[in-house]
């Protein structure tokens, strides 16, 4: 929800300035230059791209507004779910593990985690992180390149909505000076009728500009960078995964791996070494 704060301090300043200064909101309100604009900017987008990509955009618009943040929390029940796992693959032999990779959302260890559980794209990057290692089909040593490659798609395929979103930003001061040229051209025709006519139409006119600049970059584009900060963030807990697995499949022990993870985070979402080292020594054994 702090985005919509945002955009509420946007457009309450914007507002607010322009009301103090003795200007009267109403006379901003031109419907034809919210058309020219509004239409013209979903004409791009539907333009440049792809089908998936339109709807991958409502998607993390809507992600963005719900906040779209990885706490620490959320780290520590991955470090949890992951020593779980590890430890259990040790002592029971990896096969112990084909259980709860091919049914993940019947397994007692993944069920245990809803910040993990809930996410299908997490669980389906562990399983698959941990499937070759169970099947034995690919050395220790070359799964970390195997993941890289993994996550270079994702990272790739969830920037998309942010290009269109910066693609629609970058025109819309442009699409404003189109709708205000448009507005010029009916000023034009409108000379004959008055002063008051006149100044009506040039006003609706420089609108058109207003709106175009102000919807740039007080909005899409700071929309675009929230979003794309959001599949960094997505990139981060991947790759906290892609860390402790690819240690885990070169030999180290459960509690190692976990430390190797844990170290790749940020400080701001990274458990201390003690604590973490003490939740997990007092959980009870894996099944």
């Amino acid at each position: 929800m702090i985005l919509l704060f945002g955009f509420l301090i946007v457009f309450g300043s914007a507002m607010g300035g322009f009301m103090y200064a003795g200007g009267n909101p109403v006379v901003l309100v031109h419907i034809s230059e919210f058309i020219v604009i509004g239409g013209i900017a979903a004409g791009i987008m539907v333009i440049a791209s792809p089908t998936h990509v339109l709807k991958d955009v409502v998607v993390k618009i809507k992600g963005a507004i719900a906040g779209g943040h990885t706490g620490k929390d959320e780290y520590m029940e991955l470090l949890k779910l992951l020593y779980e796992i590890f430890l259990l693959g040790r002592r029971s032999g990896l096969i112990a593990l084909e259980g709860h990779i091919l049914e993940p959302e019947k397994s007692t260890i993944f069920t245990k985690y809803h910040s993990f559980i809930h996410h299908p794209e997490r669980v389906e990057f562990l399983c698959n992180g941990l499937r070759p290692v169970v099947d034995g089909k690919i050395k220790p040593d070359q799964l970390e390149a195997l993941l890289e490659v993994e996550l270079d798609a994702k990272y790739s395929e969830a920037d998309g909505p942010v290009h269109i979103l910066q693609l629609v930003g970058d025109s819309l001061p442009g699409v404003g000076i189109v709708a205000a040229v448009l507005g010029i051209i009916n000023t034009m025709k409108a000379i004959s009728e008055g002063p008051e006519a006149v100044g009506e139409k040039v006003a609706a006119a420089l609108t058109g500009t207003f709106i175009g600049v102000f919807a740039a970059y007080g909005f899409v584009n700071p929309l675009a960078a929230r979003i794309k900060h959001n599949n960094e963030n997505d990139d981060k807990y991947f790759r906290c995964i892609l860390q402790a697995v690819s240690g885990f499949a070169k030999g180290l022990a459960p509690l190692m791996a976990v430390e190797v993870a844990r170290r790749s985070l940020e400080s701001t979402v990274q458990p201390g070494s003690d604590e973490l080292e003490a939740i997990l020594k007092g959980m009870p054994p894996a099944r």
